[in-house]
């Protein structure tokens, strides 16, 4: 990984920040993405120091609103004119519905809709430093629907319902991201990393006991197939799969749903207005 430029969303905490340890340590500029600048710049220097590199900075994006993220994005693209790694890991888990300033529903705008826009404008970066891999975070999904019908849970909210749909986008994303990328040069695969010990749930006390009886593997477990993705020779030239514990592993029938695929595609083209 030297010389390669890794871009982890939510890579201050979490599986996020044991991705940056592990890809630094194997030499990658590092920069991580985080909404608070304490918070981040804190990170940075606790990942310098994990790693031993000192080649880890900070990016200052706010997933949830599409300015920042375009700032962001034109913030990254001045500064390092390279990108080989794009590592959509940040997420949330919000106890009540609350709608973002564009008018998206939070957990939608930041786990899903933030990562689309924000990979659809590193695009070029990220084909002019080919072979180069994008990497989505998402889950387990069996069982779990998008609906279509009330995409902003405006009828009814749980946090179920608002998580579980995002993952599901990400691979959907992944998928459809997947066709449009081939003979590029870059590829995307997304990844359930089993249930890790995070602060995700820090919001939502019930949660927090029912996840805190499950077994549950340490940050660093939960990154590794983040990292195998990031930096394996073994799977430089795979697209558009699912992972887990390392492995690629099938996925659900409604995340095989073609017209479903297309139609969250075009959704998010339409909420984001880009004409990619």
């Amino acid at each position: 990984m030297k010389d390669k430029i890794v871009l982890i969303t939510g890579g201050n905490a979490g599986i996020g920040k044991a991705t940056a340890v592990g890809l630094a340590k194997m030499g990658a500029r590092v920069i991580i993405a985080c909404r608070s600048n304490e918070r981040g710049t804190r990170a940075v220097e606790e990942i310098k120091n994990a790693s031993n590199n000192q080649n880890v900075d900070l990016l200052l994006i706010d997933l949830e609103s599409q300015q920042s993220v375009r700032n962001a994005v034109a913030d990254f693209k001045n500064r390092y004119q390279k990108l080989h790694v794009l590592i959509n890991n940040a997420g949330v888990f919000l106890p009540k519905r609350e709608v973002t300033e564009d008018g998206i529903e939070k957990t939608f705008a930041t786990n899903y809709l933030g990562h689309f826009l924000l990979t659809l404008l590193l695009l070029d970066l990220l084909k002019a430093n080919a072979p180069s891999r994008i990497i989505c975070v998402a889950s387990k999904h069996s069982g779990i629907k998008i609906n279509f019908d009330d995409l902003m849970l405006e009828k009814k909210y749980s946090v179920f319902q608002a998580v579980g749909q995002t993952k599901l986008g990400l691979i959907l994303f992944t998928k459809e991201l997947a066709k449009r990328l081939e003979e590029t040069g870059v590829t995307i695969n997304s990844l359930y990393p089993g249930l890790v010990k995070t602060n995700l749930l820090k919001d939502i006390p019930w949660m927090r006991i029912m996840f805190a009886l499950m077994p549950r593997i340490s940050p660093e477990k939960g990154a590794s197939t983040s990292i195998y993705l990031a930096s394996s020779p073994d799977v430089e030239n795979v697209i558009g799969k699912f992972f887990s514990n390392k492995k690629e592993t099938p996925t659900s029938s409604n995340a095989n749903n073609e017209s479903d695929i297309k139609r969250l595609w075009d959704i998010s083209m339409k909420l984001t207005g880009l004409q990619i």
